[in-house]
């Protein structure tokens, strides 16, 4: 993904804040140990669970089962919302990447995908690329990509005197 649009809002940042870089905002999500994903049940109930995702090729990546409700909701809605960050009120950094759930099937890809969620856990999150997805103990799994449409980024950035908040929207290039 090329560089997005960055835009600070002004109506839920402090005067004088400067918005979260996409380098930082991307940071987020590709350090993060556990994401969490939001999806909407056939009947309009969310649905949010967490999940271990990956970022490559300018799309934030995620598994999960067939059976899975994540999946299930998938089939019917595929518009998700990915956020990651901290429990934390000072120097923080709380990131929700919006886009559409798009299955990937292709091996160089997976193969990719996989190597990287090895790496991202040091070998301990292992999954075996199979026809269209990945291989786990004996189940099939799916494999998501998401391209942003809207990336937020919430900060929150302390000095000894006060906050700073940050409420910053990276826009893909059009």
């Amino acid at each position: 993904m090329d560089a997005p649009k960055t835009q600070l809002d002004d109506r839920f940042s402090d005067p004088g804040a400067h918005p979260t870089t996409w380098e930082a905002a991307l940071r987020a999500p590709e350090e993060a140990q556990i994401t969490w994903i939001s999806t909407v049940r056939a009947d309009g109930r969310p649905h949010v669970t967490p999940l271990v995702a990956v970022w490559l090729d300018g799309a934030l990546h995620f598994a999960t089962g067939h059976e899975e409700q994540k999946a299930v909701n998938l089939t019917t809605n595929p518009n998700v919302v990915l956020t990651t960050g901290c429990n934390s009120w000072n120097n923080s950094l709380d990131v929700m990447v919006e886009g559409q759930a798009r299955r990937v099937t292709d091996r160089p890809t997976l193969e990719r995908l996989a190597a990287a969620w090895r790496n991202k856990w040091d070998g301990r999150w292992h999954y075996e690329v199979a026809d269209e997805g990945f291989q786990n103990a004996s189940s099939p799994v799916l494999v998501f990509a998401v391209e942003p449409t809207k990336t937020l980024a919430f900060g929150r950035h302390q000095n000894p005197e006060t906050t700073t908040f940050t409420h910053t929207r990276h826009l893909p290039p059009k």
